[in-house]
């Protein structure tokens, strides 16, 4: 029992990195109902970006490389580069496909895709780079003496980090103006119009604001597995989180990461060794298949019905 409930808070750990990237899409599918298929090489792009402004500012400034100066000045720099790369793809990729079928849409965030990570790699080039945070990924000490159980120092940080982005957004849809305006954008469309709602701005704001969390995603992300081409597909591991949660709710992303987190980590231990192991990796898109069968709004989404 003691090695179950260890499988299980580091799946449950690991999960909350899946829940910072579907949070990416579920902002933006909320309020323009586009799937953000590019989400993934966003979060290559920004920890590209961090890590390049990192490695540049000491040569320009004469500061520590390792000092925090570097560090939040690397950060303020990357997060101003996700706010600017998402105002122009919301002006000049989706703004012009206003009104277009959905899949329009989307194969447009397939092509901005390919020219992310072309414009990420053709700027700080291609190279495998490590991310340091601070946080050693190690056994918490006084978890181990008193539970002798293993839980990642790095993995309680990311959860603490994501539980407080997504305590921050609830906040500010729930109490801001802007917050508001975009819940009322993402409920219906030509009604916000109606009432004076700047779509156009609407929209600006929430590509933005997922540039920021593809940002915390990418140093997270980047720090866990190193900084390389490979972030691009974390798109495809908060799929199985996305369907299972809803597409459109982020208390269901989070519900949707810590299912997913858990599950594939104790299907590996306890179910791989019946198949000959490996399964980590493919159990998650089987759950979801098999969800899919019985919830396909997810969890926490809209049932939808056609009248016929």
């Amino acid at each position: 029992m003691q090695f179950f409930f260890e499988v299980l808070i580091g799946g449950l750990l690991s999960g909350v990195l899946y829940v910072l990237v579907a949070l990416g899409f579920v902002l933006i599918y909320k309020a323009s109902g586009v799937f953000n298929f590019a989400q993934g090489a966003m979060v290559f792009f920004a920890a590209l970006t961090f890590v390049g402004f990192r490695e540049l500012l000491p040569g320009l400034t004469g500061l520590d490389p390792e000092g925090a100066l570097v560090f939040w000045m690397a950060f303020v720099l990357a997060l101003g580069a996700m706010i600017v790369l998402g105002i122009l793809t919301e002006k000049i990729v989706l703004r012009p496909l206003v009104n277009q079928p959905h899949i329009t849409l989307f194969m447009a965030t397939i092509g901005l895709t390919f020219l992310v990570e072309g414009i990420a790699q053709g700027i700080w080039g291609a190279n495998v780079r490590g991310l340091s945070l601070g946080i050693a990924d190690e056994p918490v000490e006084w978890i181990m003496d008193s539970a002798n159980m293993l839980v990642s120092k790095f993995d309680l940080f990311a959860a603490a980090l994501a539980g407080v982005l997504v305590a921050s957004l609830a906040l500010f849809f729930q109490y801001t103006k802007v917050g508001r305006a975009l819940r009322a954008v993402a409920d219906d469309h030509q009604a916000a119009l109606s009432i004076g709602i700047p779509l156009q701005q609407i929209w600006a704001i929430v590509w933005a604001v997922a540039g920021f969390v593809a940002l915390v995603a990418g140093l997270i992300w980047g720090a866990r597995s190193g900084v390389q081409f490979a972030l691009t597909f974390t798109a495809l591991k908060a799929l199985p989180v996305l369907i299972l949660g809803g597409f459109t709710s982020v208390p269901g992303a989070i519900v949707g990461g810590l299912i997913i987190g858990a599950s594939e980590k104790l299907a590996e231990v306890y179910i791989g060794p019946f198949v000959g192991g490996g399964i980590e990796g493919w159990f998650p898109y089987m759950l979801a298949l098999a969800f899919l069968l019985v919830r396909p709004e997810g969890l926490f989404g809209e049932r939808h019905i056609d009248r016929v």
